[in-house]
């Protein structure tokens, strides 16, 4: 029991000292951080180094975002950074700031200190469905305004530039529902970051790029058709997807795509039917995302009936007509007095209402009137003698 005791208390000794040599292994971490707002996009974080450290202690300063887990080895005491979001939900990020070794060695980093950042100003849906048509160099950018009793601000320049000024839309235009402005740039589509402001809130984001869909070229090619798309002159010639959709005889309905920048697709054909053709592009998941509508309907061909139907319809269609007619003859001279009946001379009755009387007059056959005779009793008359009795039979 009493080695018990003295092993225990030697074990809780060595972890003692170990915990309070590895803490005095670590630095202090940094203190004061904060964080001024140079523009919508940029501002710059500062904090103050940990005192206790000798002045020639050479440590560094290591800086995460929580949001998206990236970091950076800071030297100084003081980093400027440029933040974009898309989420209009959030209106802060959380940073950490460790001290480390120059060689940005975690073995002996401090405890962190936490800094949360808010947004300059509070963050809302400003626009719908913002996108920018991509044309040499300039992007003509449209979109729908949330509140069209606010008045917009749009301003951009390019992403994680720390010393570029805010270019702002100097001359805006309105299309239908759509408002727009043509927005002028010198690098990349791509890195091209939009704020825009109303009274309400702002928001921050990377504009969807488009481009016109692409120009189809069909040709016929043994027994199929060929499907060639003219290049996209923007980006990698490599980066670009083909699609088209298509219907055969308005029943069969396809998608074909084509891969590392192959412009051109065989479609089988059948010369009995009409095809409908819809093309778009799209750009590969390593590349920059810029994407088309799809095009308006494009004809080849049309719907036909095959040649044994023809001679089928042009022998059966007479035959059933010329049936037809002499069963309309036949019924029409069977049932002639039902369907055109005689009708009688209305001169005969009125010229026999006039003559009556006229014991002469004949009647006139199918006459409307004929007079019943009337019953006369017979009689019978017996000649007798001169001296002889009258008698009379009846």
């Amino acid at each position: 029991m009493t080695f018990s005791r003295k092993f225990f208390a030697f074990l809780t000794y060595i972890t003692t000292m170990m915990v309070v040599y590895c803490k005095a292994d670590r630095y202090p971490p940094p203190t004061g951080l904060t964080y001024v707002w140079l523009d919508n996009f940029t501002l710059t974080v500062s904090w103050k180094k940990p005192s206790g450290l000798p002045d020639d202690h050479e440590i560094a300063f290591l800086m995460k975002n929580t949001a998206d887990n990236s970091e950076m080895c800071v030297t100084g005491s003081n980093v400027k950074l440029s933040i974009l979001t898309e989420d209009v939900r959030s209106d802060s990020w959380m940073y950490k700031v460790w001290t480390v070794s120059k060689s940005c060695n975690r073995s002996t980093e401090s405890i962190p200190a936490n800094l949360t950042i808010d947004t300059p100003r509070p963050r809302a849906e400003v626009v719908k469905d913002f996108k920018c048509f991509i044309s040499s160099n300039e992007l003509n950018c449209s979109w729908i305004p949330a509140n069209r009793s606010l008045n917009l601000m749009l301003s951009y320049r390019t992403c994680g530039s720390l010393e570029e000024d805010l270019k702002k839309c100097d001359h805006p235009y309105s299309s239908g529902e759509r408002n727009g402005c043509h927005l002028h740039f010198d690098t990349s589509p791509d890195s091209i970051c939009i704020l825009v402001e109303t009274e309400a809130g702002m928001s921050t984001f990377k504009p969807a790029l488009v481009v016109p869909p692409p120009q189809l070229n069909i040709s016929e090619d043994d027994g199929h058709l060929k499907l060639s798309f003219t290049p996209q002159l923007i980006g990698d010639s490599e980066c670009w997807i083909y699609n088209v959709c298509y219907t055969q005889c308005n029943t069969i309905r396809k998608c074909l795509n084509t891969i590392n920048g192959e412009t051109t697709m065989m479609v089988s054909y059948n010369k009995n039917c009409l095809y409908e053709f819809r093309s778009k592009v799209t750009t590969a998941k390593r590349c920059i995302s810029v994407f088309s509508n799809f095009s308006d309907a494009q004809l080849y061909g049309k719907n036909e009936l095959p040649d044994g139907t023809l001679t089928v319809v042009a022998i059966v269609i007479p035959i059933i007509l010329s049936v037809c007619v002499f069963l309309s003859c036949y019924c029409f001279r069977r049932h002639s007095s039902i369907i055109c009946p005689i009708i009688p001379d209305p001169s005969a009755i009125f010229k026999e209402m006039m003559m009556n009387g006229n014991k002469e007059l004949k009647t006139t056959t199918g006459s409307l009137y004929t007079p019943v005779p009337e019953l006369i009793e017979p009689c019978k008359i017996t000649l007798v003698a001169e001296n002889g009795v009258l008698e009379q039979n009846s």
